[in-house]
C-alpha cells in the first residue's frame, strides 16, 4: 500500500517516511507543491500525507487542484496553524482530515488508517438511492432523477453519510465527527448550514426523499 509524503521539513519527512515503513507503507516522498501536484497526478496512492506550508503551491492549493481534477485519493494535512479559519478551509477544499503539529505519532497513524479503510468501503460499494436521490461514490456523482446535483466536497460527504444512514436519527455531533472528522463544538451551526445547503441544492421536494429535522437531536434522511 503507497503513500505520497510532502512535508519541506527535511527531518521531519525522513521521520516520518520511516515511521509508515515500519507500518508496512511504501513511501513516495516530495518536498514542494508542484512537485507533489505531479507526482498524485501520475499514481494511484492509498493516501496523501500533505504539510500546507510548501514551496509553490501551498497545501491548501495542492487539494483543491487534485479535487478539481477528479482524485479522490484521501487527504490528510500536516500544518502548525491551530485557526480555525485555516482548518475549515483545508476540510472546505477537499481534505479529508486536519492535523496540527507537533502531534502525536500514534494518532497521525491511527488517523491514516481510518481514512484508507473509510476510502475501501466506499469504493466496495455499489450506488446509494433514497427515493428519486441517487449517489454514486466511484463516479462521485449525484442524481436526482434525470438532473445531476453539483456539489461541493463536504457536501457530498454529508449527503453520503445521510444515505448511508437513511432511516436512521443522527445527532449533529455524529454528522460532525463522521463528515468533518472533528470533535462536535456545540457552539457551531456547521452542521446546520450544510444540511440546509444541501436541501437548496438537491431539492428534495421534487425527490421522493428528505431530511427531517429532529427536534433537539439532528436529522434524519428518510424516503416520502
Amino acid at each position: 500500500m503507497k503513500i505520497l509524503l510532502v512535508e519541506d521539513d527535511r527531518d521531519l519527512r525522513r521521520f516520518l517516511k520511516k515511521a509508515l515503513q515500519e507500518e508496512g507503507y511504501t513511501v513516495d516522498e516530495e518536498a514542494s507543491g508542484d512537485e507533489a501536484l505531479d507526482r498524485a497526478l501520475g499514481s494511484d496512492y492509498a493516501c496523501i500525507v500533505l504539510d500546507v506550508m510548501l514551496p509553490g503551491q501551498d497545501g491548501f492549493e495542492v487539494t483543491t487542484h487534485l479535487r478539481g481534477h477528479g482524485v479522490t485519493t484521501p487527504i490528510l494535512l500536516l500544518t502548525a496553524k491551530h485557526e480555525l479559519d485555516d482548518r475549515v478551509r483545508g476540510l472546505e477544499g477537499g481534505a479529508d482530515d486536519y492535523v496540527t503539529k507537533p502531534f502525536d505519532l500514534p494518532e497521525l497513524l491511527a488517523r491514516i488508517v481510518a481514512l484508507i479503510r473509510r476510502a475501501q468501503l466506499r469504493h466496495e460499494d455499489t450506488t446509494l438511492r433514497v427515493g428519486q436521490v441517487t449517489l454514486d461514490p466511484l463516479k462521485r456523482q449525484v442524481m436526482n432523477g434525470d438532473r445531476t446535483v453539483d456539489l461541493t466536497p463536504r457536501e457530498f460527504a454529508l449527503l453520503e453519510f445521510l444515505m448511508r444512514n437513511a432511516g436512521r436519527t443522527l445527532s449533529r455531533s455524529r454528522i460532525a465527527e463522521a463528515v468533518w472528522s472533528y470533535q462536535f463544538d456545540p457552539e457551531t451551526n456547521v452542521v446546520d448550514v450544510y444540511v440546509n445547503y444541501l436541501r437548496k441544492k438537491v431539492e428534495f421536494e421534487s425527490s421522493g426523499a428528505a431530511v427531517r429535522t429532529i427536534r433537539g437531536v439532528g436529522y434524519r434522511l428518510e424516503a416520502t
